[in-house]
């Protein structure tokens, strides 16, 4: 069974940064699209970043140069290195998998998510 655990949410001031990070059980991160969304109340879901089973990168454009995505493999772990937090980037964040989820947009397994909550 694939298990996804978000940790390292919080409260952050504007320009002040977190990291979150998704340890996974059950699947192989270097072997599967990893990617994190965020939905912030009244919002729909949207994609923030994501890293391909090769190691791509992507990012969205308000996350670029803010926002860092990684893995560990040996940790068997993905995270997102948040620099430069704004107000706007308040939201529930949730890890997916699949293993071609950055190609279909569709991913079969969740964490819970980790709230992240900037305050100005």
């Amino acid at each position: 069974q694939v298990q996804l655990e978000e940790s390292g949410g919080g409260l952050a001031q504007a320009g002040g940064s977190l990291r979150l990070s998704c340890a996974a059980s059950g699947r192989t991160v270097s072997d599967y699209d990893m990617a994190w969304f965020r939905q912030a109340p009244g919002k729909e879901r949207e994609f923030v970043a994501g890293i391909a089973w090769n190691g791509g990168r992507y990012h969205i454009a308000s996350a670029k140069g803010r926002f860092t995505i990684s893995r560990d493999n040996a940790k068997n772990t993905v995270y997102l290195q948040m620099n430069n937090l704004k107000p706007e980037d308040t939201a529930v964040y949730y890890c997916a998998t699949d293993r071609y989820g950055l190609m279909t947009g569709k991913y079969d397994y969740w964490g819970q998510g980790t709230q992240v909550t900037v305050s100005s």
